[in-house]
C-alpha cells in the first residue's frame, strides 16, 4: 500500500531555477481544498519550507480569501465547471495560478491568453499532468511516433473522473500528432469498416484514444506504437496521488517568473523552450 503522506514530495530534485530556501516563502492558495487531489497538495505545501499556505478553499467558499490571504500564487484543482472563473479571478487580481483542473480547450485558452495580456507579469501554468514521469512519457512518445507506422493511446482512471479522454491523453494525443505531421509520416492504418464506431476510441486529432474507468485505479497511460515486425509500449502509472506533488510544487516555484500561459510542466522540466 502506497504511504499516503506527503513530506518525502519535494525529494525528487526538480527545484525551480533560482529556489532560495532561505528567501520569503511564496504564499499559496489552494481551491479545491476538499477533494483528494486538492487535500495532498495541501499537505504538501505545508511540509514545503520555501511554502506558505494561506487559504484553504472549498467549495462554496468565497474567492475573496484569495485576495484577503495575499496569496502569491493559486492552485486551483477544481472541476471543469469552476477552472475558467476562479483562473480569471485569480489573473484579474494579480495573483499567479498553477492549474490541474482540465477543461481548458482552445476557445478557454484563446479567452485565457488574452485575459493574461492585460496583466503583464502574470503566469498561469495549466499542467494536463504534474507527476513528473507521465510528462516524460508523453514527450518520450512525442519523440517515438514519427517512427511508427501506427500509434493509439489506452488511458486508464478511477470512475469518478468527470471527463474522457483525459486531459493527459489528448496532450499525448495532440503532441503525437503534430510530431508526425511535422515528419510527414501517413496516418495510422486502420481497415475498419463495420461494427461499433465507438469500439475504435476517440479520434483525437487523427490519433486514436481509448478511456477506461475502473474501480481500483488512480491514473495510468499506454502509449502503443507498431511497425511491421515490432511494436513500443510505453506505459506510466500513478499509483498514488502523492506522484503528483512533486510537480505541484515545481509548478508552484516556476510559474512566478514565467508570464504569460505556459501549458504543460514540459518547460519548466527543461523538455522544450517556453
Amino acid at each position: 500500500m502506497p504511504d499516503s503522506s506527503v513530506p518525502e514530495a519535494d525529494a525528487v530534485g526538480i527545484d525551480a531555477p533560482g529556489t532560495d530556501s532561505g528567501s520569503t516563502p511564496i504564499r499559496v492558495a489552494v481551491t479545491g481544498a476538499g477533494g483528494r487531489m486538492g487535500a495532498a497538495a495541501v499537505d504538501a505545501i505545508e511540509a514545503a519550507d520555501d511554502l506558505e499556505l494561506v487559504a484553504a478553499l472549498r467549495r462554496g467558499d468565497d474567492l475573496e480569501q484569495v485576495v484577503r490571504a495575499r496569496a502569491d500564487v493559486l492552485v486551483d484543482l477544481t472541476v471543469p465547471d469552476s477552472t475558467e472563473e476562479i483562473v480569471h479571478f485569480a489573473v484579474r487580481n494579480g495573483v499567479h495560478a498553477v492549474v490541474g483542473t482540465t477543461g481548458w480547450d482552445e476557445a478557454r485558452l484563446a479567452a485565457l491568453t488574452d485575459a493574461l495580456a492585460a496583466a503583464p507579469g502574470i503566469g498561469v501554468l495549466i499542467a494536463p499532468n504534474f507527476a513528473v514521469g507521465s510528462v516524460l512519457a508523453t514527450a518520450f512518445a512525442a519523440k517515438a511516433a514519427r517512427f511508427f507506422e501506427s500509434v493509439e493511446i489506452i488511458e486508464l482512471h478511477h470512475p469518478d473522473k468527470v471527463d474522457a479522454p483525459s486531459g493527459t491523453a489528448a496532450r499525448t494525443a495532440a503532441l503525437v500528432a503534430e510530431a508526425r505531421r511535422a515528419a510527414g509520416t501517413a496516418p495510422s492504418p486502420d481497415a475498419t469498416r463495420t461494427g461499433t464506431p465507438e469500439a475504435r476510441g476517440a479520434d483525437v486529432d487523427g490519433v486514436r484514444v481509448h478511456s477506461v474507468r475502473l474501480r481500483g485505479l488512480v491514473a495510468h497511460q499506454e502509449v502503443l506504437l507498431g511497425s511491421p515486425g515490432e511494436t513500443l509500449t510505453i506505459r506510466h502509472d500513478s499509483l498514488d496521488r502523492t506522484s503528483f506533488m512533486p510537480g505541484v510544487l515545481l509548478g508552484i516555484r516556476s510559474v512566478t517568473t514565467a508570464p504569460g500561459l505556459t501549458h504543460g510542466l514540459d518547460a519548466f522540466l527543461g523538455l522544450e523552450e517556453r
